[in-house]
């Protein structure tokens, strides 16, 4: 007798039997694009000689406008301990990719910052992720959907308890 119970990891969420409203389709959709997103920044990390954890930290730095970000606010953000995030900023700062400065706000902080190197791969990187929107949204969807991304991210947090 086979079991109809659906089955599930720590990353697949069961969807519930239930009328066809498009939800299944969904949370299909976000899985393979989950899966496609960790491949494609594994590849390209690699081939920089970078894990995926150092490229989502060289993102991270390119959002901030050049503002920098103390280590204890990166390592909230990749959910590292301070010396799995000690260990990362070392990786990186020698290979060039980022730079420790002191905090003008707080003389006992230091704020971590982008090289030039490391615009470059956020950059290199970034380009894979634009063509591809390119290629599948259209322009005048593009808006939209960024905001059903972001309201998307905003419901899982509040639907899970993780903080956004």
């Amino acid at each position: 007798m086979s079991s109809t119970v659906p089955t599930t990891s720590p990353t697949t969420p069961a969807v519930p039997n239930r009328p066809d409203d498009g939800i299944a389709a969904l949370v299909t959709a976000f899985r393979l694009l989950q899966t496609q997103h960790s491949r494609v920044l594994h590849h390209e990390s690699s081939i920089r000689g970078l894990n995926p954890t150092d490229s989502r930290f060289v993102f991270f730095l390119a959002s901030t406008d050049d503002t920098g970000v103390t280590p204890k606010r990166a390592g909230e953000y990749l959910e590292l301990s301070t010396g799995a995030m000690t260990s990362l900023i070392d990786r990186l700062e020698q290979g060039g990719h980022i730079e420790r400065r002191p905090n003008p706000d707080d003389r006992r902080s230091i704020l971590i910052h982008l090289t030039p190197s490391g615009e470059a791969i956020a950059q290199q990187i970034g380009a894979v992720y634009s063509a591809a929107f390119r290629e599948v949204i259209a322009p005048d969807a593009r808006e939209d959907l960024a905001e059903a991304f972001t309201r998307f991210g905003s419901a899982l947090a509040r639907r899970s308890g993780a903080s956004a």
